[in-house]
């Protein structure tokens, strides 16, 4: 890994990778961005998975893109030129682009838990890197019950465990072959522990269903995925630690998991901007006033969008390789930044697709114009965690008033759904 401060940065406004890594991902991207383009109009109106765009990824080594060197990846760490490598996909299709993303942040986590877990939980996370580097294995995340559902683990009286519950949002569901599935376990004394049991897609029990009909991202395969009593072996569990604890060293994790994803927003963004400022330039004559203030503006908030991205995605680079004092801080220092960038895109990115509506008029709005697509697309950052909008105002206001809460939403969720049960 290249020593941070040695560096000599450029503006960090996701124009270029920055290291030898990102530029290859971003070159063998090159390769399948134009079909990846070309189809998305048509899986957008289907709602159709890009499985032979995901088996182009594992030929050319992408699923395994932040696998280590050492155990036969592309060795992508920095998370800088992870979200350089999505925001070039999201301009061709942002469904594509939120589906690799799952795979590229579990490649991320996972070699963490290679580097610093326990040996058990070492040698499942070297097995799957490997798999994922061989493109042998797509890695999903379970994260959100369905509605009234809690997602728990018993003892299957063994040593192993049963997993029952019901998860939504699951995206890149329709070639997953692994599920990291976020769930409950109640202790002897009836503590609550919160746990990742790592679920293989042909275990007895488990069901993928084809149900998605999504607003925007229709082609990401964000899938249910239904667990009715499936076994989970005592070395493919994760322990999180119990609900309520208020660990903020476990908002580390969640920023490396997650934070690349604004890539995706900021791709969303500078498509539409392209479309309508080519839109513009190609009606021929010089634009009216109202127009030329529309496209000054764009691309001032785009620019202000992408370098506040590429500004907390360097201060988390920095941070996730400092692992010296104490976690929970270093936790805080990763979310914070973070979560500005977030509300950030939030707001800006939604903004520069609406004018760029505005800017070529009524053609773009019918259902097969490509600023349909990314008007529904981008609406989707709003929902992801960490945070959505009433749990990022209610952690960044906390850290600015020094309120004491728990930042882990995770937990928080866990309390909640054991106070409604």
């Amino acid at each position: 890994m290249s020593n941070l401060t040695e560096e000599r940065w450029v503006a960090a406004d996701l124009r270029a990778p920055l290291t030898p890594a990102g530029r290859t991902v971003v070159d063998l991207l090159a390769g399948v961005i134009p079909r990846i383009s070309a189809e998305a109009a048509d899986r957008d109106r289907t709602g159709t998975f890009p499985v032979e765009a995901f088996e182009q990824f594992a030929k050319l080594g992408l699923m395994g893109a932040t696998v280590p060197a050492e155990l036969g990846g592309l060795g992508l760490t920095r998370l800088y030129d992870v979200a350089t490598a999505l925001m070039r996909l999201a301009e061709a299709d942002a469904s594509t682009a939120l589906a690799w993303h799952v795979q590229l942040s579990r490649g991320l986590t996972l070699t963490y838990e290679w580097q610093h877990g326990t040996p058990p939980v070492r040698a499942m996370a070297e097995r799957l890197l490997r798999a994922m580097a061989e493109g042998e294995a797509a890695v999903c995340g379970a994260l959100k019950d369905a509605p009234g559902v809690v997602t728990e683990l018993h003892s299957d009286g063994a040593g192993g465990w049963l997993l029952s519950g019901r998860k939504v949002l699951v995206s890149m569901a329709p070639i997953a072959t692994h599920f990291f599935v976020h769930a409950q376990r109640r202790d002897d004394d009836g503590s609550v522990f919160l746990a990742v049991p790592v679920v293989h897609r042909d275990a007895p029990g488990l069901t993928v269903l084809d149900n998605w009909d999504g607003l925007g991202m229709r082609a990401s395969g964000t899938l249910e995925v239904v667990f009715d009593r499936c076994p989970v072996r005592a070395d493919e569990l994760l322990e999180r630690g119990p609900v309520g604890a208020r660990r903020d060293a476990v908002l580390a994790g969640q920023t490396v998991s997650s934070i690349t994803m604004l890539g995706i927003y900021a791709g969303i963004a500078q498509a539409a901007r392209d479309i309508a400022v080519g839109f513009c330039a190609g009606r021929g004559g010089e634009p009216r006033a109202g127009a030329r203030a529309l496209v000054a503006g764009l691309d001032t908030r785009l620019y202000a969008l992408r370098t506040t991205v590429g500004a907390a995605l360097t201060n988390a680079d920095a941070a996730s390789v400092d692992l010296s004092g104490d976690p929970d801080e270093r936790g805080r220092r990763m979310m914070t930044p973070f979560q500005y960038a977030k509300m950030t895109v939030n707001e800006l990115a939604p903004a520069v697709v609406d004018d760029c509506l505005s800017l070529v008029g009524g053609l773009a709005y019918t259902a097969g114009h490509p600023l349909s697509r990314l008007y529904r697309d981008v609406r989707a950052g709003g929902f992801m965690q960490p945070y959505s909008y009433v749990d990022a105002v209610d952690y960044l206001s906390g850290q600015a008033l020094g309120l004491d809460r728990d930042n882990d939403y995770m937990s928080v969720r866990a309390l909640r759904s054991r106070t409604s049960a």
